[in-house]
């Protein structure tokens, strides 16, 4: 309490001085109240955001100084020990943090997987529970057409031909929500097809080049799959862009995606910005990668376009992709 009472209202020493200081007390006197200091400068790390490699420079320059001038074996091993415990201490913050994180990302990643789940029932039942419905209406439609008169069975084939648009729509879109070829062939033929028909819908030419082949995991591909749907979506209602261009490849063990177009752009350091309100959109795709191990970065420039890069770390078990011709 001493010690905190001197430095209240003082400015805050510097983080390295700090640490020789705390330090320096408990391999001198110990105790628990030193250690607290280590747990303190831990906490207080992570708020200044100090690297583990940083940290461990920081120590091996303290722990080096008293064992040059410590005499003896014995001071020796006693240095080393309370070495040890004074930087496991200070490092607790950081594996709290890191758990946090860790179980922040599972539940991101079953909620995800929940989503997903849902998404596939309401596309299965628009595909199979509407297009009954609509055969239905077919059916009642022909007894209707065999009761009417001649000149009016010209006006019920109208009526035929926006139900076939109908149900051919309610087929795309429901293509679209989930995929089978997402499942089936995976994520590169699933944003070949979504691009296409975007693409006929917009009226915007959607160019994709493709230098990866090969499968990822399951929940890898779907991640994947949302991400650039939402970018697509957001180029095509925002962007009032002429072309958009979606390029994926693998740079060592990293997979890259870019969704790239030559529209309006805008500030994304106002975006980004404090206590700016982000779309939700950028949000969910920010979520999405994360939970997956991903990240997602911004490039935009007023009347020049916008580019979203995804990077996505991949385990060398399965990233023995070859490139696609």
């Amino acid at each position: 309490m001493k010690t905190a009472t001197k430095r209240r209202g003082k400015t805050p020493a510097n983080f390295e001085e700090e640490y020789r200081s705390a330090f320096g007390e408990y391999t001198r006197s110990g105790g628990e109240a030193a250690l607290g200091r280590a747990y303190e400068l831990g906490r207080r790390a992570i708020t200044e955001k100090k690297s583990f490699m940083e940290i461990a420079f920081m120590h091996h320059q303290a722990i080096h100084g008293m064992l040059v001038e410590a005499q003896g074996a014995a001071r020796h091993q006693e240095l080393l020990k309370a070495a040890g415990d004074f930087l496991a201490e200070m490092l607790s913050p950081y594996e709290m943090a890191h758990r946090g994180v860790q179980d922040a990302i599972a539940a991101l990643r079953r909620l995800n997987e929940t989503l997903e789940e849902e998404i596939k029932r309401i596309a299965y039942a628009v595909h199979d529970e509407a297009g009954q419905l609509l055969v239905a209406v077919h059916l009642a439609l022909a007894d209707v057409a065999r009761e009417l008169p001649e000149r009016h069975k010209e006006q019920m084939g109208r009526v035929e031909e926006l139900l076939n648009q109908v149900e051919k729509q309610l087929r795309r879109y429901s293509h679209e929500l989930r995929p089978t070829v997402l499942d089936d062939l995976g994520w590169i033929p699933a944003i070949r097809f979504l691009a296409e028909g975007v693409s006929k819908r917009a009226n915007l030419p959607i160019h994709i080049k493709v230098a990866f082949a090969g499968r990822l995991p399951s929940t890898t591909e779907v991640a994947l799959y949302r991400v650039v749907q939402e970018a697509l979506t957001n180029a095509v209602k925002h962007a009032k862009a002429s072309n958009i261009w979606v390029r994926a490849w693998r740079d060592e063990f990293v997979l890259c995606c870019s969704i790239r177009d030559d529209g309006a752009g805008f500030d994304v350091r106002a975006l980004q910005a404090v206590g700016c309100r982000k779309g939700l959109g950028l949000i969910g795709m920010q979520e999405r990668l994360s939970a997956i191990g991903g990240t997602v970065r911004i490039e935009s420039h007023r009347g020049r376009g916008t580019e979203l890069l995804i990077r996505l770390p991949m385990e060398d078990t399965y990233a023995n992709s070859r490139s696609a011709r």
